[in-house]
């Protein structure tokens, strides 16, 4: 019985211990270990080394040798606990810290204020977004994704404690110093967020800090200038500021950082900081929320510390004079474990020393404080430390998956914050005329490029008011984006009294959307957003954040995020604007869509040696998977020329036969899906000009399968050029139009007009080759413009711009160029010297298309990758994009169909596709419902249903000369290229 009773006693006293240390943030996993260590530790440290234990003194990687040695000293000599990185870089870090630990008796625990990066501090590292972008995001897995990885850089630069997260509620726009850096003004949110964050970093190793006890968000002067007060009474601050740190510390929080603010409601003493007040560090921190992880003071040269003139304690100080060091002391007293940044660590050190021996405080008092330092060592291994090594540092530190999560984080929290009349994301394209006007003094650039990829967009800009309003009349939308510098979250935010009055003026007399590149409190200079009918909040300006805002305004990706702080009477916590993506291509990272980068390097290479061989001047190369381009580069000059113009995204390329597809074809699936005719219908019940010819029964279907015994193509200009020079004739053309020499071939060149009426009645007196089979041909095209533009009773270009053109946001693909676009943003097709006799640019390539006013079914159409990839995105989505449905998926189905391929026709109606054999059109690596069409000038597109791929490649080859060999063909660049998209994607 007495045995029984023994047990039951010592399972009690062993539960108790339990408890009291389950809540113990420091504690490792193997507690037995750890507890061994730290007492080891403990037992062979001096009173003074202990002393020192509790100290982290801050040191910058930038620092000159003198001060390094002032440092050095200070681990030798009063062996500091730990050290506080501030400004420097990565390399100089990681050396410097090696050296730190290498004279440290015992592991120096590394700590640094790495709110949003290690770019908080250091150069060349990475940048999260700030926590008011992030109290943006109602997705916590982001949040903690970002603790995590954020953890990950910190690990790697031997980093044990981040102070973060920030855990203040910003409930006061006014505030100078946490602002940004505050997750928002709800303390749900806040404590939400910084939870989550807290769990990925921890997670990743690295021992979090909540910060600034009791609660910095609603103050009006910064505490490292002076002694902020707040001045709200006990119940409100346990309800609002208190409220993130009870949970936190449920949640396992390592540690806390104490503010220096002066709160009379829980310390009456006038002016006295929080950070030495033991009521509000012991008895509330420690006692009230049980908090028993590590407690921090805030930097204690700051002058909301340094600046109290405490005057010590009898037998510690010798006289008024003898002050140094005394805050660190009152700061141990009140509770605190660590002096972060003491103004004098020696003196402070000599102090505590000094208060031990006259029994100010005990050995257990000393003990609490040093074995939570020393279990905090232990817990992020420095029980077994290891230098940081610093190969690939950079790679490390500047990750791909970081740029991914800052995309996902970016797509997450932009709000649309207002939208009176419904404008966002903005469809009916080819309604809209959008001006741009930039306000703030940082740039746009990337936000302007992102937009024009959807649309026609003009910068708008002019020194006078007046002037840009009378420029802006020539639009209907005006995009208004106001960007601010995005080097730190204390950057001004405001708009000037000059940009109001700019932008009131705009919205009164244009439909305006508002982009705020800065923190919502800018909102709150608006006195009225009447005439504002959108406000979009992209809170950083970073060049993601613009990228991503630019997609969000068109449609091609969702708005998720909803204020996390209220800006004024309009705009309130809480309020964003959801919005569903339209479709429309977005551009991101290749791996975001599971594609390697490293992989699709190879497709440069490839470019490169097409380049360097002489097979084409220039390309352009697009790569989309699953809706997203994720490779999008260009390649080479306009001509071989050294002072030839650089390929850029917006230069247009004569696309040859792939008008077939992107302009003939669309038209014509539409009007079969309407029922105006059948690809069952013969050319005589559809045109009865052939209904007596030796065409009258081919079959649409037949005749753009390829499979109608039609001639591949006929040089219809070779008739028109002397015989004798063989230079164009003066019976069909004039240098200048004169009466009917109206159709422009070339420059000052122009052919008869009555011309363009006999390619017809060749077409149609054209024998039949000897046999059926397959067999390409450019005729089919002439025959189905004639018949399209004879339904209509308009041109094709016209047909093709109303019908799908302006509506996709394609405004770089367009006839005839010349008319309206620079050549300058033209690439040249060929130094003609069988024909024109001068270099065609602007001008389609194709003989027959120029002579059809440089509108042919077969050839004409100009565009750039970006475009092509819009319309075969459209293709790709079975009809669908940008919010509109322009065909049907089973009209996609049907001409995505290979219907002779029992004849050995692998072609599909209209669509090139996949090889039946051996060799054929692609690299033989696509799925057999892939399709596409490549072009005489070198040009190709592809697209991959399974693998959700396009491929666009835009380039000149016929430049200088159409003549020769097609090297591009026969070396199997474009096919390679396809290979190496295929290969990339990751399994």
């Amino acid at each position: 019985m007495h045995r029984l009773l023994f047990l039951f006693t010592l399972l009690l006293i062993t539960s108790n211990i339990y408890a009291q240390d389950t809540n113990n943030p420091l504690l490792a996993k193997d507690v037995e270990s750890q507890t061994k260590w730290v007492d080891s530790v403990y037992n062979a440290l001096t009173l003074k080394e202990k002393i020192g234990q509790l100290y982290m003194v801050q040191v910058f990687s930038s620092q000159t040798d003198a001060e390094k040695t002032k440092v050095l000293n200070l681990i030798k000599e009063n062996k500091i606990g730990g050290i506080i990185y501030s400004k420097g870089g990565p390399y100089r870090q990681a050396k410097l810290n090696n050296e730190l630990q290498a004279a440290s008796k015992t592991p120096l625990l590394i700590g640094m204020d790495a709110e949003w990066g290690l770019s908080m501090r250091l150069d060349s590292t990475y940048s999260f977004p700030w926590n008011m972008t992030l109290g943006a995001i109602k997705d916590k897995f982001l949040i903690e994704q970002t603790g995590r990885q954020l953890g990950e850089h910190c690990k790697r630069l031997g980093v044990h404690f981040n102070f973060a997260p920030v855990v203040d509620i910003n409930t006061n726009p006014n505030n100078p110093i946490i602002g940004n850096r505050s997750f928002g003004e709800d303390r749900d949110n806040v404590t939400e967020k910084a939870a989550a964050f807290m769990k990925g970093m921890q997670s990743a190793g690295v021992l979090a800090n909540a910060k600034h006890f009791p609660g910095h968000g609603d103050t009006e002067d910064d505490s490292h200038l002076t002694l902020p007060t707040v001045a709200f009474d006990a119940k409100r601050i346990d309800s609002i500021e208190l409220y993130p740190y009870k949970r936190l510390i449920k949640d396992g929080l390592s540690s806390v950082m104490v503010a220096h603010l002066n709160i009379p409601s829980l310390d009456p003493r006038p002016g006295y900081p929080s950070s030495i007040s033991k009521n509000i560090v012991t008895s509330i921190l420690k006692e009230k929320l049980g908090f028993k992880g590590l407690i921090f003071t805030d930097a204690l040269t700051m002058k909301g510390a340094a600046d109290y003139k405490f005057e010590g304690l009898d037998g510690v100080t010798e006289g008024a004079t003898d002050t140094v060091g005394n805050i660190d002391l009152a700061a141990f007293l009140a509770g605190n474990d660590v002096m972060l940044m003491s103004e004098n660590p020696e003196s402070g050190i000599a102090k505590l020393e000094k208060a031990f021996n006259k029994n100010l405080f005990s050995e257990e008092r000393l003990a609490l404080s040093v074995k939570k330092v020393l279990q905090a060592k232990y817990k992020v291994g420095l029980n077994n430390y290891k230098p940081i090594s610093t190969y690939n540092l950079d790679k490390d530190l500047n990750r791909l998956y970081d740029d991914i999560l800052y995309e996902k984080l970016m797509e997450a929290a932009i709000t649309i914050a207002r939208d009176s009349s419904n404008l966002l994301p903005l469809r009916h394209l080819e309604t809209k005329k959008i001006a741009y006007v930039e306000l703030g003094d940082a740039g746009g650039e990337t936000f302007l490029k992102t937009l024009k990829r959807y649309s026609q967009v003009h910068e708008v800009k002019a020194d006078k008011l007046s002037d840009l309003i009378a420029k802006l009349q020539n639009y209907n939308t005006v995009i208004v984006g106001f960007h601010k510098s995005n080097d730190n979250p204390w950057k001004s935010y405001k708009f000037t009294d000059k940009e109001l009055t700019w932008l009131y003026e705009i919205a009164r007399t244009n439909t305006v959307i508002l982009d705020v590149f800065a923190k919502p409190y800018a909102l709150l200079d608006l006195q009225t957003v009447t005439n504002i009918e959108s406000v979009v909040v992209s809170y950083q300006n970073s060049e993601i954040a613009q990228e991503t805002s630019a997609e969000i305004i068109f449609g091609a990706l969702a708005a998720k995020g909803n204020l996390p702080v209220s800006a004024g009477p309009y705009f309130n916590v809480g309020d964003g604007v959801q919005t569903n993506s339209l479709e429309r291509l977005g551009y991101s990272i290749p791996e975001r869509v599971g594609l390697s980068s490293y992989r699709l390097k190879k497709i440069d290479s490839i470019a490169n040696h097409a380049i360097n061989g002489g097979m084409t001047p220039g390309i352009q190369l697009i790569v989309a998977r699953k809706g997203k381009v994720v490779y999008n580069k260009n390649f080479g000059k306009h001509t071989y020329s050294n002072t030839a113009q650089k390929v850029r995204e917006d230069d247009l390329y004569d696309v040859a036969s792939l008008t077939k597809i992107v302009a003939t074809l669309p038209l014509f699936m539409e009007m079969e899906e309407q029922g105006i005719v059948s690809l069952d219908t013969k050319l005589s019940e559809a045109i009865p000009y052939y209904k007596n010819s030796n065409k009258k029964d081919i079959t649409f279907k037949k005749m753009l399968s390829h499979y109608a015994q039609l001639k591949p193509w006929i040089p219809f200009y070779f008739k028109t050029l002397d015989t004798v020079t063989k230079q164009p004739s003066t019976k069909y053309y004039r240098k200048s139009p004169t009466g009917k020499f109206n159709v422009k071939v070339a420059n000052n060149l122009y052919m008869r007009e009555d011309y363009k009426d006999s390619i017809p009645k060749i077409i149609k007196e054209t024998d039949l080759l000897s046999r059926l089979r397959y067999r390409y041909s450019d005729l089919p095209y002439y025959i189905l413009k004639q018949y399209i533009e004879k339904h209509y009773n308009k041109p094709l270009n016209e047909l093709v711009q109303d019908h799908f053109y302006k509506s996709l946001g394609a405004n770089n693909t367009i006839y005839n160029p010349y008319k309206t676009i620079s050549n300058t943003r033209i690439t040249p097709s060929e130094e003609d010297d069988y024909y024109r006799f001068q270099k065609v640019q602007g001008y389609v390539h194709d003989m027959g298309a120029a002579m059809q006013d440089g509108v042919g079914g077969h050839a004409g159409v100009f565009s750039n990758a970006n475009d092509i990839a819009k319309i075969m995105q459209m293709y790709l989505q079975k009809g669908y994009y940008g919010g509109v449905r322009y065909l049907k998926p089973e009209t996609l189905d049907k001409f995505n169909t290979c219907h002779y391929c029992s004849k050995n026709v692998r072609r599909g109606i209209g669509f090139d596709k996949p090889q039946l054999g051996e060799s054929g059109p692609t690299c033989g690596c696509v799925s057999m419902t892939s399709f596409g069409h490549s072009g005489f000038t070198g040009t190709y597109t592809w697209a991959d249903p399974e693998e959700e791929l396009v491929y666009v490649f835009m380039a000149n080859r016929t430049y200088p000369t159409s003549k020769g060999k097609n090297m591009l063909l026969r070396e199997n660049i474009r096919t390679n290229i396809q290979e190496g998209i295929y290969k990339a994607i990751i399994k």
